[in-house]
């Protein structure tokens, strides 16, 4: 099995993520739309696992003002960049850590995810929805806004040629379109059946996939 760069590709290429981002994901805005839209309205301990430069957590911020929030991320650049954008708030908590080695934060309300677990190999995949599993209050949910692969090579291979013809089309650079390939090198996806299969087996009896647009969907699931 190779080595997983994921940390050193995102380490080296921090600084152009967030300028990227909208250009390089079609249907950006509902693909993270539907990622707070999932979240329970009455959620006051929020997880985002894999935070990267917050995102994500900007959004979740705006939508529970009060709420406690953590960050998990392994890339301090990233983290940086997450300090920077959401400033001096005391209900964030920034964690500087391999999601997959130290316990998360317990009795949370809710565990969002966006573009990184599809990063990891499909062993710790599994390993990462039991720990959500396990991290969540009863009634609690976890969501996962993630690429994925697709069920077959052939249609894997379609996603991967509509994407780039999208994403020109969006207006995105050619750099931003080769910083974008040197991170999927990292990207070890998985198909929306396959985790939907494995969040039951963790506990979640109600996963599902509330959204997809080419290789982009939306997973939630929640403890019962």
């Amino acid at each position: 099995m190779r080595a997983n760069q994921t940390k050193n590709v995102f380490d080296a290429t921090a600084s152009t993520y967030d300028i990227d981002r909208s250009r390089l994901i079609p249907g950006c805005d509902t693909f993270y739309r539907w990622a707070i839209d999932l979240i329970p309205p009455c959620a006051s301990t929020i997880l985002d696992l894999g935070a990267g430069s917050g995102l994500l957590t900007v959004l979740v911020r705006k939508r529970f003002p009060q709420a406690c929030i953590h960050l998990i991320d392994f890339s301090g650049p990233m983290l940086d960049l997450a300090r920077q954008r959401l400033g001096d708030d005391p209900n964030l908590v920034f964690h500087q850590a391999d999601y997959l080695q130290p316990p998360l934060p317990q009795k949370l309300c809710a565990i969002v995810s966006s573009l990184s677990i599809h990063h990891t190999d499909d062993a710790d995949k599994r390993q990462i929805f039991g720990k959500a599993y396990a991290a969540l209050k009863p009634k609690g949910v976890f969501i996962n806004a993630d690429q994925v692969a697709g069920p077959t090579a052939a249609l894997d291979a379609r996603y991967k040629a509509l994407w780039l013809e999208q994403v020109r089309d969006a207006g995105a650079s050619e750099q931003q379109i080769a910083d974008s390939l040197y991170r999927k090198q990292e990207d070890r996806c998985a198909s929306v059946e396959d985790q939907i299969a494995w969040m039951r087996a963790a506990g979640f009896a109600d996963a599902d996939c509330w959204y997809k647009e080419n290789c982009f969907a939306v997973f939630a699931g929640s403890k019962q």
